[in-house]
């Protein structure tokens, strides 16, 4: 199992070199850069900016050097020191910016994830053993709904529904009396008052998936041989769904948690630009709207780093779960 995981991790190095590689590659894709926007803006506003002043601000920038120079640089200051850089519109180091953004969607992506779970996988499994019945149905319907509707138009009748049911305005990460409050009761249901909207959006999408695929493999499983023979041995039912059919119709769910991650946090950046929410989502927006290069590609970079990692633990996971796997 140590070996597995070794070769995983090791894996994880040359993975990590070419998405550094391609990320950097994406963002320089658009033409000009952020001193071009910047003058842009300036002009539209009948502000100018001469060419020697243009001039020393890429220079100060390092926007004037060869691209491979470049990100040689930008990576060699992540690897080397954990510097990202400097964000041209914010004039912050971008440590500053990203790290509190990226606690509180990691926050919501995890809860998600396991609100998903704990919903999707006995439902999933109900509606397989009670196949055509009326949970079975139910179950189906939900399911149709939520890949059905948009994240978008979910996400606005909630807000909706919230302000013409309860008079609340729920956009943001608190309300105004507790902005700037030392935290206490009110203030963690405040939060959560506050959160309920997008984390019920995206478990919905999620869930309805899972269910689907659960249902769909354990199907699969319970008409094949072992599980005649468990009955005929006299193993209760109850015990033969959990301890095999189960267990093995949740290898998919598990290989699928590494790009479960990545769904949910571009659905996540979607959700928090309309709840007006603080997270890493609207924040590569604006760095992308504003050709700000190295937050943009600073963000881009750890949701890839967590993506290899989420598909890293389900790798582990589904080594633990079926013995198949790492002996293979």
């Amino acid at each position: 199992m140590l070996a597995f995981v070794l070769r995983r991790v090791l894996v994880m190095i040359p993975t990590m070199i070419l998405i550094s590689i391609i990320v950097f590659a994406v963002i320089q894709l658009p033409p000009g850069d952020y001193l071009d926007t910047l003058v842009s803006q300036m002009a539209s506003q009948g502000d100018r900016v001469d060419d020697a002043q243009l001039a020393a601000l890429r220079a100060r920038y390092g926007l004037d050097q060869p691209l491979v120079v470049q990100y040689l640089n930008w990576i060699t200051g992540i690897v080397l020191h954990g510097d990202f850089g400097q964000s041209f519109e914010w004039n912050k180091p971008i440590a500053e910016l990203i790290m509190p953004r990226l606690g509180l969607t990691l926050g919501i992506a995890s809860t998600v994830l396991v609100l998903t779970g704990l919903i999707a996988i006995p439902i999933g499994v109900y509606s397989a053993v009670r196949q055509y019945s009326l949970g079975d149905h139910l179950a189906t319907l939900f399911g149709f709904i939520g890949l059905a509707i948009p994240n978008v138009l979910l996400t606005l009748g909630l807000l909706y529904f919230t302000f013409v049911t309860f008079g609340l305005e729920p956009g943001g990460l608190f309300s105004r009396e507790y902005q700037n409050a030392p935290w206490s009761f009110g203030r963690v249901l405040d939060l959560a008052a506050h959160l309920w909207i997008p984390i019920t959006v995206l478990t919905l999408a999620g869930t309805a998936e899972v269910i689907r695929v659960m249902r769909a493999t354990m199907l699969d499983e319970l008409v094949k041989p072992y599980v005649e023979t468990a009955r005929a041995k006299g193993l209760s039912e109850a015990r033969l769904i959990a301890r095999y059919p189960v267990r093995i119709a949740l290898n998919p769910i598990v290989s699928k948690l590494g790009w479960m991650m990545p769904i949910i946090l571009s659905s996540e950046a979607i959700v928090s630009v309309i709840v007006d929410i603080p997270t890493t989502g609207p924040l590569l927006l604006r760095a992308l709207l504003a050709q700000d290069m190295y937050l943009a590609g600073a963000i881009i970079l750890m949701l890839a780093a967590i993506t290899v990692i989420g598909t890293l633990v389900s790798d582990v996971l589904l080594a633990v779960i079926d013995p198949r796997i790492r002996y293979s």
